[in-house]
């Protein structure tokens, strides 16, 4: 049997991490945005360019990994909830504690999570 709460714990943890990032992520994307629309910049054509373009395509994609990771973590929460956390909901079978342990989100046992989670 899955001790719920202690994973309970270890996602609100990881769940307030994730928040606390958001804003900094956010701020990033503003301020790349901001010197991009400040200057006179061809990412083409200057060799500045590609760095600004990386940089806010970079925060970009940490931003919506941070959003992906929320929603993973507030669907494992509401398994809880719903008494069906650390079961695959592929194929219902319990999913091993050190599955949990690494990847407390995850809805799958380590046979279905191919692809998936």
């Amino acid at each position: 049997m899955v001790d719920v709460e202690r994973f309970r714990i270890l996602l609100l943890e990881e769940r307030d991490r994730k928040l606390a990032l958001l804003p900094a992520l956010r701020g990033d994307i503003a301020s790349v945005s901001a010197a991009r629309r400040d200057s006179n910049v061809d990412d083409e054509h200057d060799p500045e360019g590609t760095t600004i373009a990386f940089e806010l395509s970079q925060a970009s994609a940490l931003l919506e990994q941070s959003k992906a990771g929320l929603a993973q973590i507030d669907a494992a929460l509401a398994r809880m909830d719903a008494g069906t956390y650390g079961t695959c909901e592929v194929c219902g079978t319990p999913i091993p504690e050190g599955r949990l342990e690494a990847r407390p989100w995850t809805p799958y046992c380590i046979e279905h999570a191919s692809g998936q989670a």
